[in-house]
């Protein structure tokens, strides 16, 4: 749960506001915390008196492929919540009608309909395109939906900037080079390599995930502007932020553009042709989203033209991306199969967050990072 000031986690213990954390807040700057009791809602409510406090409800949640030891910690925290374990859409359909809570996984038309007693619906990821598009769940308008947005911001980071350097310092070129124990690019020597400090970095959507790519981009001395939809404070660091209406005024100026905005409506084929002419000559477009975000083709042309530098991208669209697929061959281009978010790090805050939105299910209390199914994310 974000503060207005300071960088605890009010209302979550020491230990898991520690792992979500990352460590003490320097300065005036708060480091973007996985978690918001913005738009946050109750899913079962738990009701007390003067006289006599009522004991929590049984709820029944059922979760993935968790362990014996996570469902012992689960319990630990909600003794009232059976969590049951799920490993299929069939064996999940043949619970649907127990279910207080599930995970997103097993969500279809056909479960939400059998699922009559459904109140909190979970997802372990950020991205929640897919959930949103359920038909029936926009009805559901008492049920309440949250995602995993923030636990993954720290390692899709330094992904992002792993992948940036790689290009910028053209460190694919000289593996290929190591490998065929050559000294030096031969003729590719004159093409030189380039520096992040000085740049200037536009960040598609500064929420959790942006910020720490914004963060790092600020340790390498880039000058760092963004675009959100809300009003929502963004770091020191960040030195201008613009509208989404905003952003094919602001693209000229980026040398490094990282689209980081959730998969919607609106932000579908976001970079078509169009927007991507309107990018710098020269300049690096990171996509570490989603695939649907850019449009692929126009992509290829804008690589094979020559108008980019160099795009980085964990996500594709088709993805996965087929053999013989343009963007295997297009110039100046990295691409990694949707992995950006692995690392101990990401474990560690997923879980504590899950565990967290579990105890606060049973305890009858507001869950952490609610969806807004409308507008969805």
């Amino acid at each position: 749960m974000r503060e207005a000031t300071g960088c605890g986690w009010a209302g979550l213990v020491a230990a898991a506001a520690m792992v979500l954390v990352g460590g003490p807040c320097f300065g005036a700057v708060e480091p973007e915390l996985p978690g918001s009791l913005r738009n946050a809602r109750v899913a079962k409510v738990v009701t007390e008196n003067s006289s006599q406090v009522v004991a929590p409800p049984p709820l029944t949640y059922l979760g993935g492929a968790l362990t014996d030891a996570q469902v012992k910690e689960l319990e630990a925290v909600a003794p009232n919540v059976r969590v049951v374990r799920i490993t299929s859409r069939g064996e999940a359909m043949e619970r649907a009608a127990e279910a207080d809570g599930a995970e997103a996984r097993f969500l279809t038309p056909e479960f939400l309909a059998k699922a009559t007693k459904l109140a909190w619906v979970h997802a372990t990821s950020a991205g929640v395109d897919r959930l949103v598009g359920i038909p029936g769940l926009k009805e559901r308008e008492a049920l309440v939906v949250t995602n995993s947005r923030g636990v993954h911001g720290p390692a899709i980071a330094d992904h992002a900037m792993g992948m940036l350097l790689s290009l910028t310092r053209r460190l694919p070129e000289y593996r290929a080079a190591q490998e065929k124990q050559r000294w030096g690019l031969g003729e590719e020597e004159e093409r030189r390599a380039a520096t992040l400090q000085g740049k200037t970095m536009l960040v598609v959507g500064i929420g959790g995930i942006g910020t720490e790519v914004a963060r790092r981009a600020h340790g390498f001395g880039m000058r760092v502007i963004a675009t959100r939809r809300s009003a929502t404070p963004v770091p020191d660091f960040v030195g201008r932020v613009g509208k989404p209406e905003e952003l094919a005024a602001i693209l000229p100026e980026a040398d490094v553009v990282a689209i980081c905005v959730p998969l919607t409506p609106e932000t579908e084929n976001l970079f078509d042709d169009a927007m991507l002419r309107r990018m710098k000559k020269g300049a690096y477009l990171i996509n570490v989203a989603r695939g649907k975000i850019v449009a692929t083709d126009a992509l290829v042309a804008a690589l094979k033209e020559g108008r980019l530098a160099g795009a980085a991208l964990d996500v594709t669209e088709p993805e996965p991306l087929p053999s013989g697929h343009a963007l295997w061959s297009a110039p100046n281009v990295l691409i990694t199969p949707h992995v950006s978010a692995d690392g101990e790090l990401t474990e560690e805050r997923w879980w504590a967050l899950y565990k967290e939105n579990v105890r606060r299910f049973g305890a009858g209390e507001p869950l952490l990072n609610c969806v807004d199914v409308k507008a969805g994310y």
